[in-house]
Order: C-alpha cells, then sequence, then structure tokens
C-alpha cells in the first residue's frame, strides 16, 4: 500500500488567508495563483486541498460567517424584534469598520446571493414569531428582514466608502428610527 505524502500546510491557514484576500478584493479579484502567493503553498496542493477556487470561497465565507461576520447569530437571540434589527445593524457597523474592508458577503460570487436570502428568510422567521407574540402588528416580516438586511450591506459599502465606525453607528440609530411601532 502506497503512503501519501504527508500535507505540508495548514488547510485553515489557507482558508484564512484566502478570507482575507477575497476580503480585499472581492471574488474576481482573488486568483488561486493569489493565494498560493499569500500562503507560501503551492497552485496543485490548493487544488487538492479545495477543488477549486469556488469551493476554496466557500469555506473562506464560512470561516467569516464564524468570525467577523458572525454577529447574525448573536443577534437572532436578542429578546425583542427590535434589539434583533439593532444587533444586526450594530454588528455590521462593527464588523464592517474599522481596519476591516466592508463585507465579504457583498458581491457576486457564487452562493452569496443564496446566503444574503437565507440570511433574510431567518431574520423574517424570527420576525414571524415576534407577530405570533404579538410584539410587532401590520407588517410585512420578509420586507422588514430585507430592509434590515438592506441597511447592513449599505454600512458595508458606506465603510468600503471610507465613512467611520462612529459614522456608520449613527446611520443604524436612524435607520432605527424607522422601525414600526406597535
Amino acid at each position: 500500500m502506497a503512503v501519501g505524502r504527508p500535507r505540508e500546510f495548514d488547510a485553515g491557514e489557507v482558508e484564512e488567508q484566502a478570507m482575507t484576500l477575497f476580503w480585499d478584493r472581492g471574488f474576481d479579484g482573488v486568483s488561486i495563483s493569489d493565494v498560493s502567493a499569500a500562503t507560501g503553498v503551492n497552485r496543485r496542493s490548493i487544488y487538492a486541498e479545495f477543488g477549486c477556487k469556488e469551493n476554496l470561497f466557500e469555506r473562506a465565507t464560512q470561516r467569516y460567517l464564524a468570525g467577523p461576520g458572525g454577529y447574525l447569530v448573536g443577534a437572532l437571540q436578542q429578546p425583542t424584534a427590535r434589539e434583533v434589527a439593532s444587533a444586526m445593524m450594530h454588528g455590521a457597523a462593527d464588523a464592517v469598520s474599522g481596519d476591516t474592508r466592508g463585507c465579504l458577503t457583498v458581491g457576486n460570487a457564487p452562493g452569496l446571493t443564496e446566503l444574503r436570502d437565507a440570511t433574510a428568510h431567518r431574520l423574517a422567521e424570527r420576525f414571524d414569531a415576534a407577530v405570533a407574540d404579538g410584539e410587532l402588528s401590520g407588517v410585512d416580516t420578509v420586507l422588514l428582514a430585507r430592509w434590515v438586511c438592506a441597511v447592513c450591506q449599505g454600512l458595508s459599502i458606506q465603510a468600503r466608502s471610507g465613512a467611520t465606525r462612529e459614522e456608520l453607528h449613527a446611520v443604524a440609530d436612524l435607520a432605527l428610527a424607522g422601525w414600526p411601532e406597535r
């Protein structure tokens, strides 16, 4: 039985570097050669581990969602729908500002449309629960969720355009002033 050559790199480190590159440049702005140059891992090994650029992007995106872009999980656990929206918007403001690069998921890379749609539907389900509890009434929960997502995505674009963290939080507060009253 032939023994394969042991892997000489940490796949997690490659994912981390790829995440940073995709976050900085977007999906189309990064090649496997770029990832190879950033990590010192040859292209053949990257292809052997990840299969293709799309798979590497998928894993880098999952790493992003578990780390810097992970504010959704905490937001969904907030006790009221308004606090969910606030945690989303302020979480986005924190995640996309400072030394960061905007939001990795705002773009047109493979899988991102579905990811954004799934996020909106998770928020809508949380808002549906708020309607059932009597906390919200007379709202289209899908549209409300898409509004929250649109504000978060807009914060990312503004961060890439130079808006400060303080400005982004002020925009989030201004957006939340439009929250539906009971």
